[in-house]
């Protein structure tokens, strides 16, 4: 079989399914993980900083050293992590420790989904045959909200028909993902990401201001999405009154289908739109989904807000690395994998910040609506961002 660009970007967006299931597997056992192994609410969170912490530190050095490693092999590499990370979680923490043997789990499939959000966005930039670059960036990062989907409600499904108490197989059958995508990598071909003539080493890029307007775009991209996405279940437990299950379908499940049906309504009809303006739009878009989640007393309407911003913040991160590619394609691949680290540092943000707030302030009687609330400062300094990095790129044309 002769193997296409085509296979390449089907790859890709494997690879961007196995990263969503990474990120929102094990969330959902935390339950499970307290009730079976005693582990403590405090314990948990720390697998939540460890997965965010080790994928910044391996975005740092992914940028760092990938021109030196190779695409093919740091992408192999990194799908081998994810599937080694899923197979352990399955099997560590009953032959050790199990808080030990989850700790190292999120470790092995952290290091993995760092490497991928470095490698896969600079694999798709440099296709020949993807037509426009921001139509084929938002598409693949579609495949997150659609992996996201797939995981929350598959892992529903089988928790009905198989119980909770075998969840440990479940980590063996997600585990098939990443490692029949490393036979996909082997075989089709792969462009470096080649960027502008003469990439600029690390030091000079941190003194350019338009690297740092990047960063903070990123940074608001993550916070902007994790901040609803990460309390979503939550929120629509506490504001509904409905079951875990019903939660995780109504919460996160929903705003993960309308941030996906956004971006590919994007990936579809994106060369008709202006990024800069859509990416305010965005913005916008965002703030009224938080305002309709924090102030409104109808719990139904507040979930449609959570929806909203899910809609809202879809082209976010991927708008803002086409922009990065097209004005700042000088770093090299680097600029994404600083990017990357950018972003997941809003990542880790975003759900703190509303975490804090909501323990100290309340709204209607509800202590998460003040920290939703709260967090609309990330979109509102996203589009501030925005306009900044217009007025830039204006005044170098000029």
């Amino acid at each position: 079989m002769k193997f296409t660009y085509t296979h390449t970007t089907y790859a890709c967006y494997l690879c961007y399914i196995a990263g969503a299931v990474i990120n929102n597997f094990a969330p959902l056992l935390f339950v499970v993980f307290s009730n079976q192994f005693g582990i403590s609410l405090n314990q948990l969170s720390y697998v939540i900083i460890m997965n965010f912490a080790v994928q910044m530190v391996v975005d740092f050095i992914s940028a760092k050293y990938v021109d030196k490693i190779g695409y093919r092999r740091m992408i192999v590499i990194a799908l081998f992590m994810a599937f080694l990370g899923l197979v352990s979680l399955g099997t560590l923490p009953f032959i050790m420790p199990a808080y030990a043997g989850i700790l190292t789990s999120v470790f092995f499939y952290a290091v993995g989904s760092g490497m991928l959000e470095v490698m896969v966005s600079p694999t798709i930039e440099a296709l020949p045959n993807t037509g426009v670059k921001e139509k084929a960036m938002s598409l693949l990062h579609s495949f997150y909200c659609w992996g996201c989907v797939l995981c929350i409600c598959a892992s529903t499904l089988y928790f009905k028909m198989f119980g909770v108490n075998n969840w440990r197989y479940l980590c063996y059958l997600w585990s098939v993902i990443p490692f029949a995508t490393i036979f996909l990598f082997l075989k089709v071909p792969i462009i470096p990401f080649a960027g502008g003539e003469g990439k600029v080493p690390f030091a000079k890029l941190f003194k350019m201001k338009i690297f740092w307007v990047f960063a903070l775009l990123m940074m608001c991209s993550g916070a902007s999405e994790l901040a609803m996405a990460q309390w979503a279940s939550l929120f629509a437990e506490t504001g509904l009154g409905v079951s875990k299950t019903l939660g995780d379908l109504l919460g996160p499940c929903f705003f993960a289908i309308l941030m996906g049906i956004a971006r590919a309504l994007y990936g579809k009809c994106g060369d008709r739109l202006n990024l800069v303006s859509a990416l305010i739009v965005s913005g916008l878009v965002s703030i009224c989904g938080y305002l309709m989640s924090s102030l409104c007393q109808n719990p139904i309407i507040s979930l449609v807000g959570c929806g909203i911003c899910g809609f809202g913040v879809a082209i976010m991160w991927p708008g803002v690395l086409s922009l990065a590619a097209k004005h700042c394609a000088f770093g090299g691949t680097a600029i994404f994998g600083l990017l990357a680290m950018s972003g997941d540092i809003g990542c880790w943000v975003g759900p703190l910040t509303v975490a804090r707030v909501s323990s100290n302030l309340s709204i209607m009687g509800s202590e998460l609506k003040a920290g939703l609330l709260f967090s609309i400062i990330f979109p509102v300094l996203m589009i501030i961002g925005v306009m900044i990095l217009k007025r830039m790129v204006t005044k170098k044309q000029n």
